[in-house]
């Protein structure tokens, strides 16, 4: 696992942290495609809380748009908060093919930052408390650490309970 500032790794998202004159962090690892979960294997790889990774969904709308959630990689995303927090009734999960063509990300690496088509986005409220959140660089396998405040100005989120525990079973 590499850690460094600004390094040669760019993608969309690290260029626009870079254009921004954001204070972030790359982190590198090496991804096992067998892995159940990337957000799990990320916090693993990179060694933080699992709280402060926080993976990246693109939602449909029902008035026929999407949006994107951003929630905790050990939760699930709470689709009718999202689609409140979205000014929607409800809300689902895009569709594979919907989610690459708007973010130009493949899935797995999809970054809230840097994406293809700006969307409306959320971003679940307890990242408010931590100091640094990591989120996919824009590619399986890095992450970048930025202070939520910074996430939440780029992406022209709004902060809200999204995130609901897993379902298991």
């Amino acid at each position: 696992m590499s850690k460094k500032k600004h390094g040669a790794s760019a993608t969309p998202a690290t260029q626009q942290l870079t254009a921004a004159g954001v204070d972030f962090e790359e982190r590198a690892y090496e991804h096992d495609p067998r892995a159940e979960s990337y957000g799990l294997e990320a916090a693993q790889e990179l060694g933080v809380e699992a709280r402060s990774v926080f993976k990246t969904l693109v939602v449909e709308l029902d008035h026929d748009g999407f949006g994107v959630c951003v929630v905790p990689v050990e939760m699930r995303a709470d689709l009718k908060a999202a689609a409140a927090a979205l000014g929607a009734k409800k809300a689902k999960l895009a569709q594979p093919a919907d989610v690459q063509r708007l973010t130009g990300y493949v899935l797995g690496g999809v970054s809230p930052l840097g994406q293809r088509t700006t969307l409306p986005t959320v971003v679940d409220e307890s990242a408010a408390d931590l100091e640094r959140v990591y989120v996919s660089g824009g590619r399986r396998g890095l992450d970048v650490g930025l202070a939520p405040q910074d996430l939440t100005r780029l992406t022209g989120a709004v902060l809200a309970p999204v995130a609901a525990p897993l379902r298991h079973g």
